[in-house]
């Protein structure tokens, strides 16, 4: 099996529900997978899109077609990017050394930062689904294809090489590095330049917010972590996307 056609089906494998007959986890094919995952967002985010606007269509109000649509988001991919997005803000909350705050992420139990962290995000996410799915089909499925892109793009700016990993294992540890330095760049110019014919201004802006707000975040959980983890690509890719869809909504 070659690299890239297992990097491929573990991008799929490892970030949707969908079942991959074949997967090869390993250094070379990880590298692969998180650098053509924005792919996998761009088709999730513009059926998601399509969703919500089918139930604006038949009559929901365009925040219930937003919650359905961040539901069915969070199915889609087992709520991987969820968990990631809860643990790191119980772990930065915590306020402990790097051995604390690894040791509070890594706990199964969900703690009042967590809570919040879920509550405004997912309460953005939908409200801005709902606002893009009430504008028509064309703004709901590129927008969402765009956010939800934007989102897996992080991956890359978080395993860009020269970042180390948090801990000897997990996630981190299997990708951190993996990525030279412009492939997220190159993805963020991409998505925002096949955007731009529907959404206009919107899309570049939304795209450099997306990378500004997760640079930001890495650097933060570098210094605390000391390195990256799954938790910080699960969070990043899910503010990433909520900073593009707060654009995106914007009249």
């Amino acid at each position: 099996m070659s690299t890239v056609r297992a990097g491929l089906a573990l991008a799929v494998a490892m970030f949707t529900v969908v079942p991959a007959r074949e997967s090869r986890i390993d250094r070379p094919a990880a590298g692969v997978a998180l650098a053509v995952v924005p792919l996998v967002g761009v088709v999730l985010g513009a059926l998601l899109g399509a969703a919500a606007t089918g139930l604006v269509v038949l009559g929901a109000p365009g925040l219930l077609g937003g919650l359905v649509a961040v539901g069915l988001g969070a199915l889609a991919t087992r709520g991987l990017h969820l968990d990631g997005l809860a643990d790191l803000a119980d772990g930065l909350g915590s306020h402990g050394d790097a051995a604390r705050t690894l040791a509070v992420m890594r706990d199964p139990g969900t703690g009042a930062f967590a809570v919040v962290w879920l509550v405004i995000v997912l309460g953005v996410q939908a409200t801005a689904v709902g606002a893009l799915a009430e504008r028509g089909l064309p703004a709901a499925v590129v927008g969402g294809a765009l956010a939800l892109g934007l989102g897996r793009a992080a991956f890359a700016w978080i395993a860009r090489r020269g970042v180390p990993a948090a801990s000897p294992d997990g996630l981190g540890a299997l990708v951190a590095g993996t990525q030279p330095a412009w492939v997220a760049p190159a993805w963020t110019v991409v998505l925002a330049a096949a955007a731009f014919p529907v959404l206009g201004w919107r899309a570049p802006v939304a795209a450099l917010l997306a990378a500004v707000v997760v640079v930001l975040v890495t650097a933060h959980a570098r210094r605390r972590l000391g390195g990256v983890s799954g938790d910080v690509f699960g969070a990043c890719a899910e503010l990433a996307a909520t900073a593009a869809l707060i654009v995106l909504a914007t009249d």
